[in-house]
């Protein structure tokens, strides 16, 4: 891996003629051309930074196909601003003095265009945003914070929504969201009479499988990509995941198309068939436009106008557009309005006081676990995987096994191509690893391999019987399961949405819990 360098930016090819108005920071999450960082933008007096920092590449080990696909994309996006004219400094890995923080970059620009005021849009990681705030102070230099237009909600239209409220759910904010948006109303009620459709979108694929699925259109790597692949592979050799066949969407274009290729051809099944696994599949029907979503080369507006375009045309039933719509203007804003709105102090939260390590083979894919061989493999060779998977595979041994809460948010935020601070934390460490004790979610999310055996087929080939919780066959989620319902049984009875759960484990003798616990104790060794 590289050293830190010491130095920071150079000023290839920006020729200001006189002091710079305005500087304005773009960071690896925030490729957006509509951006409220860019309004009233003048390219003689005004320069945008971007920096491939050091520290962002390093502050958490990460898949190789993650560095890549930050840093080609705001290539990318580089390229398509100085196209229209727009002067932009930018710090890459491998110029001769690449930065070695976001802050450092920002400083050393600073010092040497002297701007009247420096432009940041929030940006997606608290860590960030303070870590720039005291850059600028420092500096002595007005730093203007803008809010992100990209999303339909702000932290403080959040805040307003929580306050006051004896009920802080999912379900009231995705309702309101819909009466904001229009999404699927007529004359003030939701279409089809029913908020959710959830019954109707938890099917499994059968014995065969899900038989021909529609192949997702891939992006081979142009020159400039392959040229980002190289510079990760020799400064990161130690990193984790493979670059093999990378083939992710790093422009606007292939982000577009990406879009299109989802509303045609996985949305209509999207909706019956989004929480279904099957091994060596990581599409089935879902978008795979996260990644792009998320550093904003796609805005949330227009991949709902494409998903209901389909829904008016007839090609996609109400089930399939309302469980999509639901992730887009429910989850997606949930989440980042949960995170602003707690944080600093979110992070800190660990409601079942786990404090083990991440598993080391969650690093390698080496487990003789099916279901876990498999998501894993997969996460390790794409950098992605379903919601459902990373949820009630991944996540459930996690929380089960009782892993630090925000260990298994630096995992998650190491290996996914999606992960942002704001999404990350309040999915893994809130609704995956219930360490906020119920802010995301009223529940925690524990099943045991039974749960696994009914949405997959991973089961039957391995090793494991999730039927039995002790011995050799055991497996291993059953067996944690019900020694995570012991531990905690006292947090959990007084959760009635946890009743049923609460009374299967007291129908166990006590003589059995031992048993249990002691070979719960031996997986925790492994």
């Amino acid at each position: 891996m590289v050293s830190a360098p010491e130095t920071g930016n150079t000023l290839a090819g920006v020729n200001m003629p006189g002091r710079v108005r305005r500087l304005i920071v773009v960071c690896g999450d925030q490729l957006d051309a509509d951006s409220a960082a860019f309004e009233g933008l003048d390219p003689v007096r005004d320069v945008v930074l971007m920096t491939e920092a050091y520290e962002e590449a390093t502050y958490i080990w990460q898949h190789k196909r993650r560095l890549v696909f930050f840093f080609a994309a705001m290539r990318a996006f580089r390229d398509a601003l100085t196209e229209k004219g727009i002067p932009v400094l930018y710090n890459a890995l491998d110029s001769g003095t690449p930065a070695p923080s976001l802050s450092a970059s920002l400083t050393a620009a600073a010092e040497q265009l002297t701007p009247e005021e420096i432009i940041l849009v929030r940006p997606g990681d608290y860590r960030v945003l303070c870590a720039l705030e005291v850059a600028a102070g420092a500096l002595g230099i007005p730093l203007r914070l803008l809010e992100d237009t990209h999303f339909y909600t702000t932290p403080a239209e959040f805040r307003e929504f929580r306050s006051g409220r004896k009920r802080f759910i999912l379900e009231d904010f995705y309702r309101a969201m819909r009466r904001q948006t229009g999404y699927l109303m007529e004359n003030g009620k939701p279409v089809g009479d029913a908020w959710n459709f959830d019954k109707d979108n938890r099917g499994a694929f059968k014995k065969d499988g899900p038989g021909l699925l529609p192949r997702r259109v891939t992006f081979p790597p142009s020159a400039q990509t392959r040229a980002v692949i190289e510079m990760v592979s020799e400064c990161f050799p130690d990193a984790p995941g493979s670059l093999d066949g990378f083939d992710e969407p790093v422009t606007r274009a292939d982000a577009l198309a990406a879009l299109k290729d989802f509303a045609e051809n996985r949305l209509p099944e999207f909706g019956v068939y989004q929480d279904a696994m099957w091994e060596g599949e990581s599409t089935l029907y879902h978008s795979r436009i996260s990644a792009v979503m998320n550093v904003k080369l796609l805005n949330p507006r227009e991949v709902c106008a494409a998903a209901l375009e389909g829904y008016e045309k007839g090609r996609v039933p109400l089930n399939a557009i309302e469980g999509f719509i639901r992730q887009v203007i429910g989850w997606r804003e949930f989440t980042r309005g949960v995170y602003w709105t707690e944080m600093p102090d979110y992070e800190a939260l660990n409601a079942l006081r786990a404090t083990r390590d991440v598993p080391d083979f969650f690093w390698t894919g080496d487990t003789d676990m099916a279901c876990l061989r498999d998501t894993l493999g997969k996460l390790l060779r794409t950098g992605y995987a379903h919601h459902i998977e990373r949820l009630m595979i991944m996540g459930l041994y996690l929380q089960l096994y009782g892993t630090d809460p925000f260990k298994a948010h630096e995992w998650h935020m190491a290996l996914y191509l999606d992960a942002i601070d704001w999404v990350s934390l309040p999915n893994m460490l809130g609704m995956s690893q219930h360490a906020d004790g119920g802010i995301v979610g009223t529940k925690p999310y524990c099943a045991s391999g039974a749960y696994i055996g009914r949405m997959g087929h991973y089961c039957g080939g391995c090793r494991y019987d999730p039927k039995v919780s002790v011995g050799e066959k055991a497996c291993p989620f059953t067996t944690l399961y019900w020694d995570f319902l012991a531990r905690h049984e006292e947090k959990f009875k007084a959760n009635r949405r946890m009743k049923f759960q609460m009374l299967n484990l007291q129908r166990k003798a006590e003589s059995e819990l031992k048993i249990i616990r002691k070979h719960a104790e031996s997986l925790m060794k492994m």
